[in-house]
């Protein structure tokens, strides 16, 4: 009888400090809603990158991605964002898919271009850079043979 009371002590002992670390979570996370608006782009890759990245401006994130989709008709895909109203950004400004490091997640960099006209609500960011496969590139430069030396 004495074990069953001890065990019963301790299972609600766990089940308090379970539900003080998650109402201390719920507590610590951001959970502002982002107001402002929503652009897409264009990739041809989007490697690395999900719902909920960071958009960012000189560094400084601006906007989260909201939804990645696959256009059926020419394969490339359209990721959607939400970008700070306090924003503005020109019609020309361009987008890339950077990573953080070799370890990292991957991002999107905005670079703002030189227009007068502004994105606005539903706009498209046209100018875009899918990500690079780091993998692939330090397997190219680590495997490569000498072979172009020869042919020349």
């Amino acid at each position: 009888m004495q074990h069953n009371i001890v065990e019963t002590l301790v299972g609600l002992l766990v089940i308090a400090l379970t539900a003080t670390f998650i109402a201390y979570g719920y507590s610590v996370v951001e959970r502002q809603n982002v107001v402002g608006y929503d652009l897409t782009a264009r990739f041809d890759k989007v490697d690395g990158l999900t719902i909920g990245s960071d958009v960012r401006l000189s560094g400084i994130k601006v906007g989260t991605i909201t939804a990645l989709d696959l256009d059926k008709r020419d394969y490339f895909a359209i990721v959607s964002m939400t970008l700070d109203s306090e924003v503005v950004l020109p019609d020309d400004s361009s987008a890339k898919i950077t990573s953080e490091g070799l370890l990292g997640g991957n991002y999107i960099s905005l670079s703002a271009g030189g227009s007068e006209d502004l994105l606005i609500n539903g706009d498209e960011i046209v100018f875009t850079q899918g990500a690079v496969d780091l993998i692939g590139l330090v397997g190219q430069a680590l495997f490569s043979t000498g072979d172009e030396k020869e042919n020349k």
